[in-house]
This record gives structure tokens, C-alpha cells and sequence, in this order.
């Protein structure tokens, strides 16, 4: 299945565009996807946390992804 993840701040500027496209297996996890991103792209292993937003909703590892989803990965964030 072909996936489009919206990218921001950080993995941004890590991946060098602001949405990747990525051909995975169906049933392709959460979990899955990070660990491919993470080999791809080493720089967002180092990141101190790296949430993932499916449909607007913050996903869990084991959440299932879809062809059509709205995935996005959300760096972390400071601030005062």
C-alpha cells in the first residue's frame, strides 16, 4: 500500500520535504512504519520522542494503517 505522511518541525527538516511517500505491505503498523522511517533516516531515532497522528487522532504502536489514512509525524515540542 502507498502511504503519504505529513512531516513537521524537526522530521522536516531531517527528511528534507514536508511529505513522504512510502510502499509498505498491507497491515503495515505504526510500529512498523517507525522502525522503517527510523532505518531510512537515522536522525529520528536520535529524537527524544516522535509521536504519529493517524486520521487526527494520536495512534498507538499497534494501530493498523491504511492506504487512505492521514498519517503524520509530530516531533517533540518545546516551549515556556
Amino acid at each position: 500500500m502507498k502511504l503519504t505522511i505529513a512531516l513537521f518541525g524537526i522530521t522536516r527538516e531531517i527528511v528534507g520535504r514536508p511529505t513522504l511517500e512510502l510502499t509498505t505491505p498491507d497491515g503495515h503498523s505504526v510500529q512498523n512504519l517507525l522502525a522503517e522511517l527510523r532505518q531510512q533516516y537515522p536522525a529520528l531515532g536520535k529524537l527524544s520522542s516522535l509521536a504519529v497522528a493517524v486520521n487526527n487522532d494520536y495512534a498507538t504502536d499497534d494501530t493498523a494503517l491504511h492506504e487512505r489514512d492521514e498519517i503524520a509525524l509530530i516531533p517533540p515540542v518545546s516551549g515556556g
